[in-house]
């Protein structure tokens, strides 16, 4: 017995939802990110792949299970989407990303641009709960 054929219901995936994101730029799709950004990002996955082996080797590798848990549990606190966004303060404080002093540190926050979007707080509720498909909201036009 053949199984029924579908039609997807989403022709061009959630990505491409013109009327409720806006349209695409095709450069973001094409050019890939900065050669070395790509290497500082793998240089960071291998520095904290080793501390994990060490910390693993020293203390036992209960520990580097531990540390994951807690990196797990601090990543789901959330505030609800809206005009304030989510520090996450707490896993900064834990991975040590708040001792690194980045561009938004001592130039202007990306969403006090005037091209940022303001986010939908109704359909970053319903993306959140699993009712909705999609990104929260676009980060710029």
């Amino acid at each position: 017995m053949e199984s029924p054929k579908k039609i997807a219901h989403e022709i061009g995936g959630v990505k491409r939802d013109a009327l409720r994101f806006g349209l695409n730029g095709v450069k973001s799709d094409i050019v890939g990110s900065h050669p070395l950004e790509s290497s500082y990002e793998s240089g960071k996955k291998s520095h904290e792949a080793m501390k994990r082996t060490i910390i693993g080797h020293t203390y036992g590798s209960a520990l580097p299970l531990k540390m994951d848990m807690d990196r797990q549990i601090l990543s789901r606190f959330q505030r609800p989407p809206g005009p304030i966004p989510s520090s996450m303060l707490g896993l900064e404080v834990y991975t040590g990303a708040i001792d690194n002093f980045g561009f938004e540190d001592y130039l202007n926050d990306p969403r006090d641009s005037e091209t940022f979007k303001p986010v939908d707080l109704h359909h970053g509720m319903e993306v959140r709960l699993g009712m909705s498909k999609g990104p929260v909201a676009p980060s710029f036009m």
